[in-house]
């Protein structure tokens, strides 16, 4: 058989593999909408607001009440409400709209009257970006630059808040130069030009052409494989694979595998949620719950060039432009393994009709030849050693706004262990300039030259991350630990000092809000009810991954919108509305409606329902690496079990048999 039939037959086979984990059951109360759901909705609320002037800006599924969830969870013969949250813009006003979708009715309808604006639509991104090509004083800009208007991209990009008492739906649009088959349009901005378009009028409310900048040359920006020309880098061979099924079942949207079950949803604006995730302990013979539900709640990334033009780039790219609606379909081999299952997502477009994004998130085992656990006695006769390989279950999705790529990963693990990454990929913003080598280059450039003519502005990104962990039940407690030098004036030894843990319990949200440095400290949730045969009380620790603060002054406007980035740690009581860390109307906002703002409230977190929110991320200085497209950056953290099983919940795991490859040696 040729190398083609048999590449041919091995995808048949895995696509065939990849499908059958899936199948069929009732709706778990977590879903996220359906397609039919997402057109009962817009049938229900066009008939309320028959005019055009309707537009859908998010549409997802309205929460139940907590203790229905859990309660269907024990017996799936419970009822519970099947509703969706609208947010609509009708005449000039933000509406928010809750759905009841068994009774085929609006229950509630309140203008939102606070500031900021709901998610962009992509239609009406795509609208402006048209309405500014087809623009003449921009026509003849593109002229005057010696540019063809044929070969001229333009992107939205959003204006923030400058202390502005009125706002109007407004976006800017960069515009790039495709010319000579390039298509690396972010490498190649047309510098010098500021366009406002007013969305809801789709009018060009302000047009300044400034300055004429220098366009990089299209010949270095290429990345495509096909269009690359010698000399190559290393050929990389491919991973080595195996016939058996996935390890893993999905009934519906809930995922079981090796110990731990869970609920993966898909929303316009956050992108995957993990919900009721809990793990099976083998002594208690239960499932016992850990995750009630996570998903990444907002995203910030300030550049840090303050000219016009520039200044007002501070995205917020979940709250703006949705992690969800901007999601891309994920490719077998390459953004996933050969042994991935894959899901579609669905999002509401502007008029409610439901759209689909194929192969929106994957799921695979994982595979990284990691040790999960191991020892050797080396001081016993035959050296008696023990090894577990590691395997881990990842759920994965892409978004890519604009000119990045993340690559967002949840991975479970069977001892209980939950890692969330972050890849950070894609292309530089940049800035063009005159200079072609470092030495050229004048003060206040704001970046790197990474290129010829080419800028890579400096940047930040924040992520921030809504943990609602409900470990063992609801009411749970903060708890840090901070670990102290001691001098030893007890123990007559040679020792001079050791270290002790000193543990306390955060009362108030004040006492939970950290900035995490280099002082030794670990934070966990607890459940002050529920023990161990030894008398600890379960919990579960965050592990963090890279530490990252703000460095803008609190008094600039893009930092107060950004408030949850002043810290790394916060912990709140469980409310309902209370998700999006940066406000629920983040395009324009005012800062007013933030997490820093609910927990200047210092509500009581002690033994109660509370969230975890974790903010990490990274300062990004671009350098020549990061061209033309940017090698993947990772960063992550780790919820960890401790104290939560009585002893190592994988010592009595059964590893995998392994295949073995006949004859090879590694050698050429």
């Amino acid at each position: 058989m040729d190398s083609s039939k048999l590449m041919a037959l091995l995808f048949l086979l895995f696509s065939v593999a990849a499908v059958l984990p899936i199948s069929s059951s009732k709706r778990h109360p977590l879903d996220s909408l359906s397609p039919s759901e997402f057109t009962r909705v817009q049938t229900i609320v066009k008939t309320s607001y028959p005019s055009n002037n309707l537009s859908f800006h998010y549409v997802g599924m309205d929460e139940p009440v907590k203790a229905v969830v859990y309660s269907w969870l024990s017996n799936s013969k419970t009822k519970f409400p099947r509703r969706a949250i609208v947010i609509a813009r009708h005449n000039h006003q933000t509406h928010e709209i809750i759905v009841d979708l068994s009774k085929r009715s609006i229950v509630s309808d309140k203008v939102y009257t606070g500031h900021g604006f709901p998610l962009l639509t992509l239609e009406e991104q795509h609208a402006g970006a048209a309405l500014v090509l087809a623009y003449e004083p921009f026509k003849a800009s593109v002229k005057k630059r010696g540019l063809n208007i044929s070969d001229v991209v333009c992107s939205a990009s959003t204006v923030g808040w400058y202390g502005e008492k009125e706002s109007k739906r407004v976006l800017k649009f960069p515009c790039f130069y495709t010319d000579q088959g390039t298509i690396n349009m972010f490498l190649r901005p047309i510098e010098g030009i500021t366009i406002v378009v007013d969305i809801e009028e789709m009018k060009v409310t302000e047009y300044n052409d400034r300055e004429v900048a220098p366009i990089p040359k299209p010949e270095p920006t290429e990345y495509r494989l096909s269009k690359l020309k010698p000399p190559f880098g290393p050929r990389l061979n491919s991973v080595a694979t195996s016939s058996t099924r996935p390890g893993f079942k999905i009934n519906g949207n809930t995922v079981k595998w090796a110990n731990w079950v869970f609920n993966v949803g898909f929303d316009a604006r956050v992108g995957t949620i993990i919900s009721t995730a809990s793990i099976y302990d083998i002594n208690m013979h239960k499932y016992r719950r850990v995750l009630y539900r996570g998903f990444i709640s907002e995203l910030f990334i300030p550049y840090q060039d303050p000219t016009e033009g520039w200044y007002h780039i501070t995205y917020f790219d979940n709250g703006e432009f949705g992690f969800g609606l901007t999601a891309v379909p994920l490719e077998r081999f390459n953004d996933c393994p050969a042994n991935a299952v894959f899901m579609d997502g669905y999002f509401a477009s502007q008029d409610g009709t439901p759209v689909k994004t194929p192969n929106a998130v994957c799921i695979f085992e994982r595979h990284a030849g990691d040790v999960m656990w191991r020892h050797t006695e080396a001081e016993m006769p035959g050296h008696v050693r023990e090894v577990r390989p590691e395997v881990s279950l990842v759920v994965r999705m892409v978004a890519t706004v604009g000119n990045y790529d993340y690559i967002i990963d949840w991975e479970f693990k069977p001892s209980g262990s939950i890692k969330m990454g972050v890849g950070l990929s894609g292309v530089l913003e940049v800035k063009p300039v005159e200079y072609t080598y470092v030495d050229q280059i004048k003060e206040g450039q704001h970046g790197t030259l990474v290129a010829d003519n080419s800028i890579g502005t400096n940047h930040d990104h924040f992520l921030n991350y809504y943990l609602d962990l409900d470990i063992d039940g609801f009411a749970n407690s903060f708890e840090k630990t901070k670990l102290v030098t001691r001098r030893n004036t007890k123990v007559n030894t040679p020792r001079k000092s050791y270290w002790t843990a000193e543990k306390e319990t955060a009362k108030t949200e004040f006492e939970a809000r950290l900035k995490l440095d280099t002082k030794p400290m670990e934070f966990a949730l607890v459940n002050p009810s529920k023990k161990t045969k030894i008398g600890h009380p379960v919990g579960y620790r965050l592990l963090p991954g890279s530490i990252i603060g703000p460095m803008l002054m609190d008094d600039d406007y893009p930092q107060i919108r950004a408030g949850f980035t002043n810290y790394n740690v916060w912990v709140t009581p469980y409310n309902k509305s209370e998700k999006y860390s940066g406000g629920n109307y983040v395009d324009q906002s005012h800062g007013d409606d933030t997490l820093l703002q609910w927990t200047d409230g210092n509500r009581e977190i002690e033994n109660t329902d509370i969230v975890l929110w974790y903010t990490m991320g990274i300062h990004h200085a671009p350098c020549q690496e990061d061209f033309p497209v940017m090698p993947t950056v990772s960063v992550g953290f780790e919820l960890r079990p401790t104290n939560f099983f009585e002893y190592n919940p994988v010592l009595k795991v059964i590893p995998p048999k392994h295949v073995q490859r006949p004859n090879y040696t590694g050698k050429n």
